[in-house]
Order: structure tokens, then C-alpha cells, then sequence
């Protein structure tokens, strides 16, 4: 099958490139000593994640339940729920460790131990538990030398639950002022010294620690030293995206990802090009700051996946993109010439695709579904 037998708009995977993504993080923490639990968040697909594992069983990180429910079914039993767990979800947590899933959670807090510890104790159910480190300010969890930390960890095996480690994100990566090898190689440092320092101070109280997880794909790529560390966790490195190529992680000819859609008018005044790729196929997600200005809602390659210097979506309907050039006017290409769209975020551009077509060239040799929903 031919990608111009695909109806428009269709999402694509590269398999060269895929490959190629996967095996450059996957020998560069090989070579640092540290272990790869590949974040399936970003490909929701069993077919994807196959070729990230060091194992049939995993270990792999998901976002969502209905991601650890999918991943459950097609045989990976080391799942880390990366997401601190709302009350309301336990019981979907149980019930994958009842069919025995080794599932760990996230909480960072006495408050959500508490609320686990009281529905375990109803359901006479042990957890494995992860506590959430703040390495940065950027999102939630406890700070390193935060009492609450041990306060947590007290009401949890005071309720027979079972700590395994600490987690960390240095979700910061993605709004350094001046990104680049040094930065991110900074970050990393802190990111670690962070996850460290945390699992010091828990066993110091008595307390097991044996899961150092840390993780963001810019600094799985720079970080340069993960001692103390038993885990990386990474999920875009698999697509790679034009954020990605805009902090220097990667090129922009590795994305993997990109969407088909067909050109079907043109601007009578601005003769921009107008697609069948809108915001519900490619997302609104502008990235960086000032990314917009580069790289809009995605750029233009042609059919055969080759970058179409200058040209960008530019302003997006449900169902409409419009592609202008940095300068002078688009090329007049007719009604029904295929392009792809590179995307600026690969997570929120594949989530209304139900499947990847993944592609030789404009070839097509395989269908791999993706799983939604939370």
C-alpha cells in the first residue's frame, strides 16, 4: 500500500527513523551504566514499545490507566503509573495487581497517603509507591529535605504499603532560557542530586529505597552522571518533534512522526495553501516560546517526506490548515498534492489518530493502533 491510498488527514511513522531514535538513547544509557524505562505516553502503542524494551514484560512508564490497561493486556507487567494517583482510580489500580501487574504509584504528599493507606485497608491490598520529588519548581512533588517526605513514608508503612523509590521529573528542560549540551547537563545534575538526596534521607529513617527513577528526554540525552540512579525514563526521544529540534535534542530531519493531508484550495489573497489538516489533526500546541514564529503549528515536507524549506502551518481550523512561506508566496502547488506535517508536539499531534501507518518512503507496511482515553 502507497501513502496516496491513505484517506487525508492520516498520521505516518518513519520506521527508519523510528529505529534510528530509539537505538541512540537506548546505547548512549547503555553506555552511562543506568537502565531505560521507556515512557509509552507518547507512542500508546504496543508495537512502538516492542522496539523500546529490554524485556517482553517491559519495564515501561504510562500516563494514563487506560495506557496501563492496554499495555497489561498485550503481556508488560512492569508498569510505573507515572501520575499522582487520584482517590478515584484505586480501584483500577487494584485490579491490575490483582491480575498481577507489577503497577507502582505516584503520590507525593500525607494527605494522598493517607486516602491510600485507608482504601488498601478496606480492600486488604498492598501498593508499590513511589514518592514525587521536585527537582526543579516546575510541577508537583517534595522537595528533597521536606519533612512531609518523611512523614509520608511513615504513614505509608505504618499501612503495610510497600515504598519502592523516589521519582522525578526535570520537566524544566523544556523552558530554559539559553538551552543547549551545557544547560541540560546541569539539569541533569540537578535533577539527580535531587532523586539522590531524597532516597538518602528515606533510608536514613529506615526506610527501603531501591527505584531512583529520573527523566525528561532532554536530559536522559546530556545528563553525564547518574550515579545513585537506577532508572531513566524518557518517552518523545521515540518520534522526537520540532521542540525537540528546537532546544538541539535532535534534527529535524529524525522526526519520525508527521501527518498526511492534502492540499485543497488556495488564499485568493495571501495565496497561502489551505489543507485538510486542522487543529483536530494537528493540535494547537506551539511549543517553545517564540516557536511559533519558526515552526507555527508544523512544518511542510512533501510526499516523500523531504522538508519544504520556508514553509509552515500558520493558522489552523477544525478541520483547515493554511501554509504560508517565510517570504514571498507558497509554491503554486494544485489541488491534491500530499504533504506531511512535521509536528511541534508529537504527544498532543497523535492523540486524535486512532493508528500509525507505518511507512518505507511512501510505502506502507504495517497498521499499528494506538490506545486513548484515561
Amino acid at each position: 500500500m502507497d501513502i496516496r491510498d491513505l484517506q487525508t488527514p492520516a498520521l505516518l511513522l518513519d520506521e527508519e527513523r523510528l529505529r534510528a531514535n530509539i537505538g541512540r538513547l537506548k546505547g548512549r544509557l547503555h553506555k552511562k551504566g543506568v537502565a531505560l524505562r521507556p515512557h509509552c505516553k507518547t507512542c500508546k502503542s504496543i508495537d512502538a514499545a516492542r522496539l523500546c524494551l529490554s524485556g517482553p514484560q517491559g519495564p515501561i512508564a504510562v500516563s494514563t490507566l487506560a495506557e496501563a490497561e492496554y499495555f497489561a493486556a498485550r503481556g508488560i507487567t512492569d508498569i510505573c503509573y507515572a501520575v499522582g494517583i487520584a482517590p478515584g482510580k484505586l480501584g483500577r489500580a487494584a485490579a491490575l495487581r490483582e491480575k498481577g501487574v507489577a503497577l507502582s504509584l505516584v503520590l507525593d504528599s500525607v494527605e494522598s497517603a493517607c486516602l491510600l493507606a485507608r482504601f488498601a485497608g478496606d480492600r486488604h491490598c498492598v501498593f508499590d509507591i513511589l514518592l514525587e520529588i521536585d527537582c526543579d519548581g516546575h510541577r508537583s512533588g517534595l522537595a528533597p529535605d521536606d519533612p512531609e517526605l518523611l512523614e509520608t513514608a511513615a504513614v505509608l508503612r505504618a499501612a503495610g504499603q510497600n515504598l519502592r523509590g523516589v521519582l522525578t521529573h526535570a520537566g524544566s528542560a523544556y523552558d530554559l532560557p539559553a538551552p543547549g549540551p551545557a544547560a541540560f547537563a546541569a539539569l541533569a545534575g540537578k535533577e539527580r542530586h535531587a532523586a539522590v538526596r531524597a532516597a538518602e534521607n528515606l533510608r536514613a529513617a529506615g526506610h527501603a529505597c531501591p527505584t531512583v527513577s529520573v527523566g525528561s528526554t532532554p536530559t536522559a540525552f546530556f545528563g553525564e552522571d547518574f550515579t545513585g540512579v537506577t532508572e531513566v525514563r524518557a518517552g518523545v526521544y521515540m518520534f522526537q518533534d520540532l521542540v525537540m529540534a528546537g532546544l538541539g535534542v535532535c534534527r529535524k530531519k529524525d522526526i519520525a512522526l508527521s501527518v498526511l493531508c492534502a492540499v485543497i484550495g488556495r488564499q485568493k489573497g495571501s495565496g497561502s495553501l489551505v489543507t485538510d489538516a486542522g487543529w483536530m489533526a494537528l493540535s494547537r500546541d506551539a511549543g517553545l516560546a517564540g516557536n511559533f514564529q519558526r515552526h507555527g503549528y508544523g512544518l511542510i515536507c512533501d510526499a516523500q517526506g523531504r522538508l519544504l524549506p520556508g514553509l509552515r502551518v500558520v493558522a489552523t481550523n477544525q478541520e483547515h490548515g493554511i501554509v504560508a512561506a517565510e517570504a514571498g508566496c507558497c509554491p503554486a502547488l494544485p489541488a491534491g498534492t500530499l504533504l506531511r506535517v512535521l509536528p511541534v508536539h508529537a504527544c498532543a499531534t497523535a492523540a486524535a489518530f486512532d493508528a500509525y501507518h507505518l511507512c518505507r518512503g511512501t510505502e506502507i507496511i504495517a497498521l499499528w493502533p494506538r490506545c486513548r482515553g484515561w
